[in-house]
């Protein structure tokens, strides 16, 4: 037994349950467990960021590279409020998270104290749920109960709140606070439920009797590692398999049944066209709102047969009411399909394979004729020549805007895993530069690609200090076009190009980075890109590449064939 103050209790109760890093920004009510977090440094490594939305964006990319929960920690007030911006992409992503706050003293609430805020009120909408810590005795069964509820089913992010005189009580506690360490509460899937058998059996009779079959695989299959999975039950009913953004690398696209990523943000036009005629098709971890399936052309809400798995029973059947419910684990009920999944005969084997063959081969011959600029470089052209010199080994993510459709499509998965990472839960800009941080931190030896925009890089450059101060093998890559482009192709095609509010002005983003003790260059030419990009594969130091991209607004098809693309009518998408 022995005298510890709450903050010394939640530090050490972290390490026991298998916590070795939080990401966070100190304030006034936090004083206390940094002080605990100071005497622990060999086992729970402190990450500091230059803002509590970006340290959340760390922890979110920690948590989906590793599948274990991430940590991010911030004080009151201010903290609380920047943090719930990152916050809210990772509850609408499911993405496993532990946020650890402070708050006013127990004493002061409802005076006015500085600081003050309702935080179960504030963390509401951005949390699976809060829990209030008011004694520091409770602290252990706290960390423990808000690891589990961040893994368990659909993981999300679980607030942790301490007022800050808990972290100043003095109990006698025994040491370790938790026992024997605990590392499996940190990871997902936190159990692998199967589904209900009878249902299973039906979702099995539609794929076998199907002419045209089609899987939509989302995050749900990377949460579940259920990768080989789900290759399995492609190969053996001959299913073509697409994903979802969030979904990208559920399969690799050297598989014969790789469709790729279908949607209106980047979808290729091949796979929504095989969605859309689909008579079954599996929904497998996925939201399948109307940005994966296009509008609800693919799979289409009436006159398809859909099956959903889903671990959350709220979700599954959520916008195909009609659709066959497998409420569990992703591998797990994909398992139990393969059991009862009739093989596909060899003729339907060869017909499709030889048909996604065609369509694939076809797509790839496809390149835009855009007439560039001098000095400018098309998006598609630098993601290939990254990913050809980087090879599948790095891992990739991707903000909002120019990046997301040209990291997730031509970026080509060698094998299966979430190697690529693309906020579309929220789709918040800035996200890219501090979730490399988090990637990085994960996986210390393996490169990160950070790919950026200039409207993104002017709301994140701060954590380039970040970057450079831990050093990390990160490669930028920033898309500049002068403009928030995706709004400004909005405006272009359904404002009568009325463009308001989108052309802010330019940030040096290579000086920027340079003051933050990073290596940086303008590039102009592919030739030069593939050889800063080799330099970096052979000594990975943090490089920052700055290309100068055409408007998205130049490179637009005519505008019918666009929006036949983008979203199947003349009217505007429906997201």
């Amino acid at each position: 037994m022995a005298s510890l103050r709450g903050a010394d209790i939640l530090a050490e109760s972290l390490i026991q349950a298998g916590v070795t890093t939080i990401f966070g920004v100190p304030g006034d009510t936090g004083v206390v467990f940094y002080d605990a977090l100071y005497s622990v440094t060999d086992k729970l490594r402190h990450v500091l960021a230059r803002d509590e939305r970006h340290a959340a964006a760390m922890a979110d990319g920690y948590a989906r590279v590793t599948d274990r929960v991430g940590v991010v920690e911030v004080s009151s007030g201010g903290g609380t409020t920047y943090v719930v911006g990152g916050m809210g992409e990772a509850m609408a992503s499911g993405i496993p998270m532990l946020l650890v706050t402070s708050d006013i003293h127990r004493s002061s609430r409802g005076t006015g104290a500085l600081t003050e805020i309702d935080q179960v009120a504030l963390f509401s909408a951005v949390t699976k749920r809060t829990i209030v810590v008011e004694h520091a005795a409770d602290i252990p069964q706290a960390v423990q109960s808000a690891l589990g509820a961040a893994a368990e089913g659909r993981p999300g992010p679980v607030a942790l709140i301490f007022p800050e005189d808990v972290f100043d009580e003095i109990v006698e506690a025994q040491t370790p606070v938790l026992g024997e360490p605990e590392p499996q509460c940190v990871s997902v899937p936190a159990w692998r439920d199967g589904a209900d058998p009878q249902a299973v059996a039906e979702a099995a009779e539609l794929l076998a009797g199907a002419e045209r079959p089609a899987v939509m695989a989302g995050s749900g299959v990377h949460s579940s590692q259920a990768w080989d999975a789900l290759h399995s039950l492609a190969d053996a009913g001959a299913i073509p398999v697409a994903t979802t953004i969030h979904g990208r690398g559920a399969i690799a696209d050297s598989s014969p049944w790789s469709l790729g990523v279908v949607g209106n943000n980047g979808g290729r036009p091949y796979a929504n066209e095989y969605l859309a005629a689909a008579d079954v098709v599996l929904l497998i971890g996925t939201r399948a709102n109307a940005t994966d399936t296009n509008s609800w052309q693919g799979p289409a809400r009436s006159g398809t047969a859909v099956i959903q798995i889903d671990i959350d029973p709220d979700r599954a059947g959520r916008n195909f009411p009609q659709a066959v419910r497998l409420v569990g684990d992703a591998r797990t009920v994909l398992g139990q399909l393969a059991e009862h999944l009739r093989p596909a005969s060899e003729s339907v084997r060869e017909a499709r394979a030889h048909d996604l063959r065609e369509r694939r081969s076809e797509w790839e011959r496809e390149r835009d004729s855009t007439d560039l600029a001098p000095g400018q470089l098309l998006p598609r052209d630098v993601v290939e020549v990254v990913d050809q010199v980087l090879g599948h080994a790095a891992l990739w993510v991707a903000d909002p805007g120019t990046p997301t459709p040209n990291v997730a499509t031509f970026r080509r998965i060698q094998e299966a895993g979430r190697t690529v990472v693309i906020p579309r839960g929220h789709g918040p800009m800035g996200y890219a530069i501090p979730a490399a941080v988090g990637m990085s931190v994960a996986q210390p030896d393996t490169p990160v690609v950070s790919v950026t925009a200039d409207g993104s890089f002017a709301m994140a450059c701060g954590e380039l200090e970040t970057v450079s101060r831990l050093d990390l093998p990160i490669l930028f890559v920033q898309f500049t076009n002068h403009s928030l482009g995706w709004i400004k192709m909005l405006q272009h095609l359904y404002s009568g190009r009325r463009y308001f509010g989108v052309d802010p002005g330019t940030i040096d983003a290579v000086k920027v980075a340079e003051a933050c003790g990073i290596r940086g260059e303008r590039v102009t030419s592919i030739d030069r890109l593939r050889e800063l990009v080799s330099e970096f594969a052979h000594d990975p130091k943090t490089l920052y590449i700055d290309v100068e991209v055409p408007h998205m607004i130049d490179v637009l098809p005519p505008v019918p064939a666009w929006e036949a693309s983008l979203a199947g009518t003349s009217e505007r998408p429906v997201y």
